[in-house]
């Protein structure tokens, strides 16, 4: 039984023999559905039911010899026998594989008349992801260019999904074209078949930008009093921070001023303002892609006012000066 050319013989002629009789509906000895659906790796039963009085039965595969009677020709361990009796000749597969997928055929001699029957097995598989793109790193204005790769039966579909706005995009390949760093977030791969429920991963992508201050002014501050200049800076990778004075001398931390520095921002923390302490401060923001500074003043609250006022009183003197130099002109000519 276990030549190959033997067994394939005696399947083409059982199919010779049983075609001749073909044209009985099998409705007269038993029904099989057309189809019979099952997921990959789950147990299924081919039932063949018999009213009739059979003298010869088998099963077959293709081609292939399952079972003559109570004889087992396949090798497949997970292919056995259910029952075998007058009324019921039923195989069950265990743990279906995708190769198990395809025509199953039936056959018995009752009443010196062959009879057959088809049923056509169909193997599903969930959606399932089997290679998609890492998490990335990328520089503003770069291009990138992510993948989902999917399997399944039937062919599922493929969708990115945008975390942030919830933008869907079809197909495995999504590219994006001069990125911002507005762009940067969670994307979402989801693949369906309608098997399962669909299959999901997450890819990160961080956009990489030089710092941009976004945050300082001006602060008046009391004699003896705490004050705080801040500096906050939008970067990636995040920020470092320096600050200088106004003539370029590097601020150092003392027992009345120290320095805070967190994740986007940058502190001043004045704990005992003195008169040293009012003046122009530069904040500088960097990391590896660039750099950005700005200045902002400590000062004594009236102290900006009163610089303006000064400044328009001055302006005053000059004009009257002028005029009176004028006139003085006019009455001597």
């Amino acid at each position: 039984m276990g030549c190959p050319l033997l067994r394939n013989v005696f399947a083409a002629l059982i199919l010779v023999l049983l075609s001749k009789g073909s044209s009985v509906h099998g409705a007269e000895f038993g029904h099989l559905p057309d189809n019979i659906t099952v997921l990959e790796g789950e147990s299924v039963t081919l039932r063949c039911r018999i009213d009739e009085e059979v003298t010869h039965k088998a099963w077959l595969n293709r081609s292939n010899i399952l079972f003559t009677g109570t004889d087992k020709w396949s090798l497949d361990r997970r292919v056995t026998l259910v029952n075998s009796n007058n009324s019921d000749f039923s195989i069950h597969i265990d743990k279906v594989q995708v190769t198990d997928e395809g025509p199953y055929t039936c056959t018995f001699q009752a009443n010196n008349k062959p009879r057959i029957v088809h049923v056509y097995l169909i193997v599903q598989v969930p959606a399932r992801i089997v290679n998609m793109s890492k998490n990335v790193s990328v520089n503003e204005g770069e291009n990138v260019n992510l993948y989902c790769l999917a399997v399944g039966r039937p062919e599922p579909t493929v969708t990115w999904k945008e975390q942030k706005y919830g933008t869907l995009r079809e197909g495995e390949f999504l590219e994006i074209t001069e990125i911002t760093r507005q762009q940067a977030q969670d994307y979402e791969c989801i693949t369906n078949n309608g098997v399962a429920p669909p299959d999901q991963r997450k890819v990160i992508v961080t956009v990489n930008y030089p710092p941009m201050i976004t945050d300082m002014k001006n602060m008046p501050a009391h004699l003896g009093k705490t004050a705080i200049l801040r500096c906050e800076a939008m970067a990636v990778p995040p920020a470092s921070f320096e600050w200088y004075r106004d003539d370029h001398r590097p601020v150092e931390s003392d027992n009345t001023l120290r320095i805070k520095n967190e994740k986007t921002r940058s502190l001043l923390l004045f704990t005992n303002v003195t008169e040293k302490h009012f003046g122009n401060y530069t904040c500088f923001a960097s990391n590896r892609l660039g750099a950005s500074n700005a200045s902002m003043l400590l000062f004594r609250p009236g102290a900006l006012q009163g610089r303006g006022t000064g400044l328009h009183a001055g302006m005053s003197v000059i004009v009257c000066v002028w005029v009176s130099l004028s006139a003085a002109l006019l009455l001597k000519v």
